[in-house]
């Protein structure tokens, strides 16, 4: 390893050592080799820590914590720590493709502003079905805040980014450190403040680089978590929306969260907020409906069933000359980079 990396990866973690040895081992694999590896344990963790020293890689780096503070908070952290002129994060339990970072980087020196950030597609695979989002890329003439938030049907993933899916400048990443405190959304609220600055666009990488492993079976961060607590964050973050965005946040996510109380009273605040401040569509009524009246464990298994039977068709038709993603069926046709489509219309 040289002694300055071109790529600093920071993993936060706590007590899954299996899955951040995997996570890393993804890393390591990678066909940019020249690059650093900061693993941030959360708070006490003897467990990790043997783990990850077992793997015995002199790009491999443990910075443990005293205690713990959150994701946010560890990845702050480990982008302190960096050398790198580029940083990359990765939630400890998903997992890179070998090109993941060689892709990226070629997309960060074709970039047309001083910093970008480069995201990708990505392989969600659930207990039931495997698929790859964003399913679409913007248009050329698409807030990205409408891109990342607004359903253009009942699923989410038409727009999307992922925190292990983010490489950024190392100094952006310290300019705008993740909100600590914040467990839910912290990727969206961190692109959204990014994308503020002037000499900030996204770029999206076109091929899926990373999996994203969704075990809805698992207890999750966002379980428990006060649907008011995020109300406010997003009423904090109006300012960065459009109001077709906020409508649609607060109609979908919020909504989900809110969902489970059966409250009549949140079911009137969350549509007059959306109404109030917001600019909904059809669609987001539609969501909003479905997601008070259908239960979240059945609303899962129907999506799942509707985008795998789309895959599998798309991969059905594959050898109509489209290009193909490998094992993910043809590519849309409207594959680029986000910043290269906003420059079309500037």
């Amino acid at each position: 390893m040289s002694a300055t990396p071109n790529v600093s990866v920071v993993i936060p973690t706590r007590s899954r050592p299996e899955l951040v040895t995997r996570a890393v081992r993804s890393v390591l694999a990678q066909t940019v080799d020249d690059i650093e590896v900061i693993v941030v344990i959360d708070g006490p963790d003897d467990m990790t820590r043997e783990a990850l020293t077992a793997l015995d890689d002199l790009r491999l780096r443990v910075v443990a914590l005293p205690e713990s503070q959150g994701a946010p908070n560890a990845r702050n952290v480990g982008v302190r720590e960096a050398r790198a002129p580029w940083t990359a994060l990765l939630d400890d339990d998903d997992e890179w493709l070998p090109e993941k970072l060689a892709v990226q980087l070629e997309l960060a020196k074709a970039a047309r502003v001083p910093t970008p950030i480069v995201a990708s597609r990505l392989v969600n695979r659930t207990p039931r079905a495997e698929f790859v989002i964003p399913r679409r890329l913007p248009a050329a003439d698409e807030p990205l805040s409408e891109y990342l938030t607004v359903r253009r049907g009942l699923f989410h993933g038409d727009g999307f980014i992922q925190t292990s899916t983010i490489l950024a400048p190392t100094e952006l990443l310290r300019r705008v450190p993740f909100t600590v405190g914040l467990r839910r959304l912290q990727e969206l609220d961190w692109t959204l403040r990014a994308l503020s600055h002037s000499d900030v666009d996204l770029v999206i990488a076109a091929e899926p680089l990373v999996v994203w492993y969704q075990d809805e079976n698992r207890p999750r961060i966002s379980d428990g978590l006060s649907w008011e607590h995020q109300l406010e964050w997003l009423r904090r973050t109006r300012p960065l929306l459009t109001p077709r965005a906020y409508a649609a946040l607060t109609m979908s996510v919020i909504s989900s969260m809110a969902a489970p109380t059966r409250s009549p009273k949140a079911f009137r605040t969350l549509l007059g907020e959306a109404r109030r401040h917001g600019r909904p569509g059809f669609i987001d009524y539609l969501t909003f409906l479905q997601i008070w009246m259908i239960p979240p464990q059945l609303r899962r298994t129907l999506r799942d069933l509707v985008l795998n039977r789309r895959r599998q068709a798309a991969e059905a038709n594959s050898g109509s000359g489209a290009d193909v993603v490998p094992g993910f069926g043809p590519a849309p046709a409207d594959w680029r980079p986000v910043g290269e489509a906003e420059r079309d219309v500037r």
